[in-house]
């Protein structure tokens, strides 16, 4: 046992807090590849002070570029920082002008964290200020300053920073575009009136949330889009003939990807005016069936559940927003009649359709306790969603792996975090669920059926399921690419809420192993990481290099760094379900020949050499 006294007690200053601990800062690390990783973050923490200085009058234009996919530079043209005041407000934790509410009325920063942290975890860290004809620039390195500059200057007014998150804390990462541009597409949605321009190019929403509704809806809306702007609300809605739910929540510019008090609001708010209008008493699952909406709220002094502020929790704000929702949608019904039977249309159709999934319910729930009182099939953890955890027990985030056959789930189970992580064993490939009803494939296929008894789920709504995490582990083949495939379509045609709401993930396995003397093991999970370790390797070390046909063949010894802390997942992201209809129908429909054409005139020689 570790000796423990005075010797064991560490003072860090706030920047080594942060480096020691990014996670407390910043959420995950990641490289890059999923839009939460922890680059995004450092970004978002830049811009946020940026449209501060928007949301205060203060400039109307925002400079975004990134000569390469390594740095970013953010230049604003708002108040700049009090030059005497930067460097304590780029690197001495809780120092801000956000404490001040007059300076700051609805802050969406990190009240004197972000751009800290943002210099913490960056190899280089540059921010200058301009103001009033004087400029000061100062130059970082992991929080440690490297140079102090000062002068006159004819510059605008504004703050440029420049910055390049440190490569140790972010192995191997890289900025993609597609995640920055949808990021600043979302500040300009609630920001109405604002320019941002990323590599030149402008990007700019006239309409806020109107526009938002329009990229997210497309041509699949019922109706014209309902649009409300408050004093310190603005909400717009509309209904899609899908049976998903899709709403998105903001407070202050930050997006809240977990809602809270001002999203659960303004549902209620919808079903009231609503009911208000017909005179009826709709459930909430006939409203919000199809419902395609987006409430954003300015509040002083918001409340969040964690340091990255993915969910407001103040309850005083429940009230205002349920009122005002539900009058104004109640008004907008009584003045605009064709659009209000268009909306009492589909809200009758969903309540029908709930009644129908309630008797199949119940029909399903008989046949699946005739098929295993318990399910051979699933490996559960100790502990999963809606269970009490242990005394002194820290809560761990639960998860499920659904595997391709008995040898790698045996493997995996060997390995596995028994507490959180839960294994389920198809056998053979799963059916292919399109065109086909729930019903038909539930009650007749005892693979799928043992699925969903394990997910702890029966119909559309996820509300039950059982773990954080449902996570395809297929193998890295044609075979577990179709198997993929075929379980995306299952989720993908019967359970899509599951999949907007994030919970569904693809485990990245290596393709191959490298043997370096026949004692050290390697493993690379593409082409390029292979090539990278051979060139790294001295000519005199002899080499064995494996392509894996499957999972079952990884020892079990080794697959606890497959699905332990350094375990690689694929998010299935979907932000809404435009277009998914046609996308299984293409490549899981009878279309053969058309599909065969294009997966050809696709396909790359180097995926199958």
């Amino acid at each position: 046992m570790a000796d423990y006294n005075a010797d064991s007690i560490m003072t860090l200053d706030s920047l080594k807090h942060v480096r020691l601990r990014p996670g407390m800062y910043i959420g995950r690390a990641g490289d890059g590849s999923n839009p939460e990783d922890g680059i995004y973050i450092l970004l978002k923490e830049i811009l946020d002070n940026s449209i501060d200085e928007f949301i205060m009058g203060q400039g109307k234009r925002i400079d975004v570029s990134g000569t390469d996919d390594r740095s970013v530079m953010v230049r604003d043209y708002g108040r700049g920082i009090p030059l005497e005041k930067l460097v304590e407000c780029v690197s001495v934790m809780n120092t801000g002008g956000k404490y001040n509410s007059d300076a700051f009325q609805f802050s969406i920063g990190m009240n004197g964290v972000g751009t800290k942290a943002v210099n913490a975890l960056s190899s280089s860290f540059c921010v200058r200020s301009v103001r009033d004809g004087k400029f000061r620039e100062v130059e970082f390195s992991c929080g440690n300053k490297l140079a102090d500059r000062s002068g006159k200057t004819d510059e605008r007014n504004g703050t440029r920073t420049t910055f390049t998150p440190d490569d140790t804390i972010f192995p191997g990462y890289r900025f993609l575009k597609d995640f920055i541009v949808k990021r600043i597409w979302m500040y300009t949605y609630l920001n109405s009136g604002l320019s941002i321009y990323f590599n030149d190019e402008r990007y700019f929403s006239p309409d806020g949330l109107k526009d938002l509704l329009s990229a997210a809806a497309g041509e699949d809306k019922l109706y014209d889009i309902i649009h409300y702007r408050g004093k310190n609300i603005e909400f717009a809605l509309t209904h899609g003939e899908s049976y998903g739910e899709t709403c998105q929540s903001f407070v202050n510019g930050q997006y809240t990807r977990d809602g809270g008090t001002h999203l659960s609001a303004f549902k209620e708010g919808i079903l009231k005016g609503i009911n208000d209008y017909c005179g009826k008493s709709f459930k909430n699952d006939a409203v919000r069936d199809g419902l395609v909406g987006a409430i954003a709220i300015r509040h002083k002094a918001p409340m969040f559940e964690s340091q990255t502020k993915n969910k407001l929790g103040n309850t005083d704000i429940r009230g205002p927003i349920v009122a005002e929702v539900s009058k104004e949608v109640s008004d907008f019904l009584h003045r605009n009649k064709p659009i209000a039977d268009i909306v009492v249309a589909k809200v009758e159709k969903n309540e029908k359709l709930h009644k129908d999934m309630s008797d199949l319910r119940k029909n399903v729930q008989k046949v699946m306790k005739k098929v295993s009182i318990t399910n051979p099939k699933l490996r559960d953890c100790r502990y999963h969603v809606g269970d009490k955890w242990p005394k002194n027990a820290e809560p761990k985030e639960t998860m499920i792996f659904i595997t391709e056959g008995d040898s790698a789930g045996g493997s995996m189970t060997q390995r596995r975090d028994a507490d959180c992580q839960a294994i389920f064993m198809l056998r053979g490939k799963p059916e292919n669920c399109f065109g086909r009803t729930y019903e038909a494939v539930i009650t007749k296929n005892e693979e799928l059926s043992l699925l969903v008894q394990a997910l702890g789920i029966s119909d559309a709504s996820v509300d039950e399921l059982r773990y954080d995490k449902v996570i395809i582990a297929t193998d890295a083949d044609v075979d577990g690419m179709h198997i993929r495939n075929l379980l995306l379509t299952f989720f993908l045609s019967f359970f899509s809420q599951m999949v907007l709401e994030g919970r569904l993930y693809v485990l990245e396995t290596p393709l191959f192993r490298v043997k370096l003397d026949r004692t050290d093991i390697r493993y690379c999970y593409n082409d390029a990481e292979r090539d990278k370790l051979l060139a790294s390797i001295p000519k005199n070390v002899k080499t064995e290099i494996t392509r894996f046909k499957g999972l079952g063949e990884i020892d079990p010894k080794d697959f606890d760094q497959f699905i332990g802390e350094n375990m690689r997942l694929s998010p299935i992201s979907l932000d809404n379900l435009h277009g998914i209809g046609d996308m299984i129908k293409f490549f899981m429909g009878e279309n053969t020949p058309t599909r065969r054409d294009y997966i050809i005139s696709n396909l790359e020689i180097s995926d199958y050499e």
